[in-house]
């Protein structure tokens, strides 16, 4: 079948989120034909340029969304398609304004109506899906949104439905800049509604939409179920909508603009999922969020990404068990991961065990937070550790150091986890830890700290601990570092529960299976250039139909939904089963 890929600011690009998840599914299901349908993020994303992607990836779509005020023309926006530009600077006639203002009207006014975890239904829900899906029709028909949205009447539309009856008492103190600002950010997310991929050709010619991410990157799978019919998967490893509650503080807008961009990411949220066919969390943390935002607990299925393993095989399946007295950091040096509690904690330990040492293998997060903070760390580990030296006359030997894989002691990633009897992890916020899972492929025991899917990925086989607490991390790693017995134990449970749980392998046969499944259960979708019946053309078979894997003969049987024939277009002209002699006729 031809599967749509829908990303955002990740594949087909050469950085960005799941790119490694969706090369690996791309490549490890050769039955099926990949479509690429990517949002991109910057211009910095661009710059780096695209991976190289398999023969079974037919057409790539790419919309580069993020051309920002200064960077526009008058005429029309550098950085945007040319369909999403189409009627800037063209007004609309009297009556497709009507249309505007009501969609508008009917959106906002369930924007400002304010919505919650787990409140998807109800004449809320109703009016957002009416002015979201009425603004990608007009669109669609018209073009021009883009210039629309950016008008003065769209922020008047804002104003009103602040001060209407029924706005959340902090939207009803919006001002003026505020309605301005919302605005804005409301076009920026709304413009994949403009974009040309919705037509016969594109999102029309595939059999299932299969979206990586929720919010923007699941929108023209929205679309393409209500312009085509196509079912939609959703895929979330983490959830777009705790990713904004998080990053909320830290946005450069007032209180009622941040109040308004999470409702309307809430509504957008609950919608994707009440569409939605078939939703794949990557771990139970992320189900639990789903289900809070109006997620049917009926179309759930958890689908945890797929690791490679073979490239920890050496570590893992080795004697060696690392440095005795060698606790390890691996990650991305950022505040979110509180290497700030590890170092205070770390000098507890050296307090039990004077031997101990700590090695940091990371970099900081681009950007000058994420080098701010390890400068900050630095000078909090040389105050904590002054001088390591035995007596006047010795060198100091620093018992933690800074240090980047790749370097002489750790050419690779293995080498570094190898290097230490203990992986740590200290983070405060954490979605599904992947330093955890390659630390147990490599058969290390670990410590870490009790936040996202933490505990689900480690089972028992590991030590858990609260978040921010220094003394309980100490006391679970001195705990380890006495016990090589109970590390060793550890250890060896943690990778045969990786290698179990954790492995592409496993990803693949699960996504292989809801693929088929998924589209066998969705309505059969007709062409337009012949009418049978009351349907506009036969159905249109798949690009390579599952049953061209079946080996041998298949001979001509009712189908499901109570038919007493086969369809034409699955007969072939020696009345067998066209799947039986290797491919189908037709263009999905």
């Amino acid at each position: 079948m031809r599967i749509g890929l829908l990303t955002d600011g990740g594949y087909p690009y050469a950085t960005g989120e799941s790119r490694l998840w969706c090369d690996r599914l791309v490549r490890g299901l050769p039955q099926h034909e990949f479509d690429l349908f990517a949002l991109s993020r910057s211009a910095h994303q661009e710059q780096q340029g695209r991976v190289r992607l398999p023969d079974r990836v037919g057409r790539v779509r790419t919309a580069p969304l993020w051309a920002h005020d200064a960077d526009t023309h008058p005429a029309r926006p550098r950085g945007l398609p040319s369909r999403l530009a189409t009627g800037l600077g063209r007004s609309y006639g009297r009556r497709d304004r009507r249309r505007f203002t009501a969609h508008v009207t009917a959106l906002v006014g369930a924007v400002c109506a304010g919505t919650g975890p787990g409140r998807s239904e109800g004449a809320g829900a109703d009016l957002f899906t009416e002015g979201l899906y009425g603004l990608a029709e007009l669109a669609r028909e018209r073009g021009g949104l883009h210039a629309a949205l950016r008008s003065e009447a769209t922020a008047r539309l804002v104003e009103s439905a602040c001060r209407a009856p029924g706005a959340g008492r902090t939207v009803h103190g919006a001002t003026v800049p505020d309605h301005l600002a919302f605005a804005a950010e409301l076009e920026r997310a709304l413009r994949p509604l403009s974009l040309d991929w919705y037509d016969e050709s594109s999102l029309g010619a595939v059999d299932l939409c299969h979206a990586a991410s929720g919010g923007a990157a699941a929108l023209p799978g929205l679309l393409a179920k209500r312009f085509f019919g196509v079912p939609l998967l959703v895929t979330e490893h983490g959830v777009p909508l705790r990713a904004h509650y998080l990053a909320a503080p830290d946005a450069p807008f007032s209180a009622p603009v941040r109040a308004l961009l999470a409702n309307f990411h809430g509504r957008l949220a609950s919608e994707v999922y009440r569409q939605a066919a078939v939703i794949t969390p990557g771990n139970a943390h992320v189900r639990r969020w789903q289900e809070r935002c109006g997620a049917d607990r009926a179309k759930l299925r958890t689908v945890y990404p797929g690791m490679e393993a073979e490239r920890f095989g050496p570590v893992g399946e080795g004697d060696d068990g690392g440095g005795p007295d060698t606790l390890v950091w691996i990650g991305r040096v950022e505040p979110a991961k509180d290497l700030i509690a590890l170092l205070h904690a770390f000098a507890e330990v050296r307090r039990a065990e004077p031997d101990a040492r700590l090695r940091i293998f990371g970099a900081p997060v681009q950007g000058g937070e994420g080098d701010a903070y390890l400068a900050h760390c630095r000078a909090l580990a040389a105050q904590l550790f002054p001088d390591a030296a035995t007596d006047a006359h010795a060198v100091g030997d620093d018992p933690v150091t800074f240090e980047e894989v790749g370097g002489p002691e750790a050419p690779d990633l293995a080498g570094a986890y190898a290097a230490g009897g203990v992986v740590v992890l200290s983070s405060v916020v954490e979605g599904f830890p992947i330093s955890l899972v390659e630390a147990m492929f490599c058969g290390r025991a670990t410590v870490s700290t009790d936040v996202g899917a933490v505990v689900e990925v480690v089972g028992g086989t590991g030590l858990v601990v609260p978040p921010r607490n220094p003394r309980a991390l100490a006391d679970a790693c001195v705990t380890l570092l006495r016990d090589p017995e109970r590390r060793a134990r550890l250890g060896a449970a943690a990778r045969a529960r990786a290698l179990e749980l954790f492995t592409v392998e496993q990803n693949l046969v699960a996504f292989r299976g809801i693929y088929l499944d998924l589209v066998a259960h969705a309505p059969a979708r007709w062409t337009a250039d012949v009418r049978v019946g009351d349907h506009e053309g036969p159905p249109r078979p798949f690009a390579t139909p599952p049953e061209a894997h079946v080996l041998g003969h298949l001979s001509p049987a009712p189908v499901g939904s109570g038919a007493a024939r086969l369809p034409s277009w699955a007969v072939g002209a020696d009345g067998v089963c066209a799947g039986a002699h290797g491919a189908g006729d037709g263009d999905a």
